[in-house]
């Protein structure tokens, strides 16, 4: 019945055992409760698990490759994914926010004269004119970290990675954020410099690794995101990305906005509907013939095998319903849909518990439902 679902696919050189991947997720948990949650995902039947923002510098949140505990902690992960017949793949990303302008925000954060939401619109607003006043010798050696945080990310365990298209790459790339006047800066043919940079670091250090690429595109009339590219720029950072080295796209929606736009809600105006993001891979599948992700509110399976049957996508990211319930794949491959725990896409313990720093989790498992 699922034939598309449950059939392997060659992600631009890495075998799937089938066409399911759990997206990258920032968890907020403690690293040995991420571990075992990632463990109880993996054992649930999905192909891959894409670790999220997997620092490409010394420093960053959660744990890094260049430290021994960190890269232990990403070993014992990949061991246990391993395991369980999941392949990894780690997101590497370059944190965009102006720390200064972070710690000027703090002591209003922490009298509650700024409320987190609203830290977070202070971020954003900062992100253009610290990426355009980033010196060129400082850009030209974040984009070179990327590729021996690939070799490390090799080194660990992990089998793919993906360059992160909307933290510092999305800012680049982004007309909105980006007013530099060198080559970095301009129009889309120099705006796409720093994320090709980072991809040529990568297949330079790991010349066999795939190189996944998670494209973020920025919506306009109305406006929807603040990162990443418009529709109409596509046709330039696609080809350009692909000679690169990118073996594959992750497409969805561009980020610096309001977080319920990205991780939207079953009653958001605009993305409350399933695959709420795949006519953004319709743009992305008429420029290239590498395989590409679809991610947005997907549960149902019927839907996301007629998406894979027609070629529209090749494969589906999931985060909140294999969070909801990890076993979707092995209950669709054992013809036991009838049996999945449904995201209702509420998004009260999953982007609640995240905004409340107490970590992701699932109203099924909060007996909030």
């Amino acid at each position: 019945m699922y034939q598309y679902l449950t059939s392997p696919l060659d992600y631009g050189g890495l075998t799937l055992k089938n066409r399911v991947i759990f997206a990258p997720t920032t968890l907020g948990l403690p690293p040995e409760t991420q571990l075992e949650r990632l463990r109880a995902i993996a054992a649930g039947g999905c192909a891959m698990i894409i670790v999220g923002d997997v620092p490409v510098g010394k420093g960053g949140f959660g744990p890094s490759l260049y430290h021994r505990k960190g890269f232990d902690w990403f070993r014992r992960l990949a061991d246990a994914v391993h395991e369980e017949g999941c392949m990894l793949c780690a997101q590497l990303h370059q944190f965009d926010a102006d720390w200064k302008a972070m710690v000027r925000h703090l002591p209003g954060l922490m009298t509650g004269r700024i409320s987190k939401s609203q830290l977070r619109t202070l971020l954003n607003e900062a992100v253009g004119p610290y990426i355009t006043g980033l010196p060129a010798r400082k850009v030209r050696e974040i984009t070179r970290s990327f590729g021996p945080a690939a070799a490390l990310a090799r080194q660990a365990g992990f089998d793919m990675v993906q360059v992160h298209g909307d933290r510092m790459c999305g800012s680049f790339s982004s007309s909105l954020f980006n007013h530099r006047t060198d080559g970095y800066g301009g129009g889309p043919e120099e705006r796409v410099r720093f994320a090709v940079e980072a991809v040529e670091a990568v297949r330079a250090c790991a010349p066999d690794l795939p190189i996944d690429y998670k494209l973020a595109v920025r919506l306009e009339a109305p406006h929807y995101g603040n990162a990443g590219v418009t529709e109409e720029e596509l046709p330039v950072f696609v080809p350009l990305l692909e000679a690169a080295g990118v073996t594959s796209f992750h497409v969805t929606l561009a980020d610096h906005g309001d977080l319920s736009d990205t991780i939207p809600p079953a009653a958001h105006p605009a993305f409350g509907g399933e695959g709420c993001f795949l006519p953004l891979c319709d743009r992305v599948r008429a420029l290239t013939d590498k395989p590409i992700c679809g991610v947005g509110g997907l549960t149902d399976p019927d839907f996301i095998e007629a998406q894979l049957r027609t070629g529209r996508i090749q494969c589906v990211a999931m985060s909140r319903q294999l969070i909801a319930d990890p076993n979707w794949p092995n209950k669709v491959l054992g013809k036991n849909t009838e049996a999945i725990r449904r995201c209702v896409r509420c998004n009260r313990a999953c982007l609640g518990g995240m905004l409340a720093h107490r970590g992701v989790s699932c109203i099924y498992e909060r007996n909030e439902l």
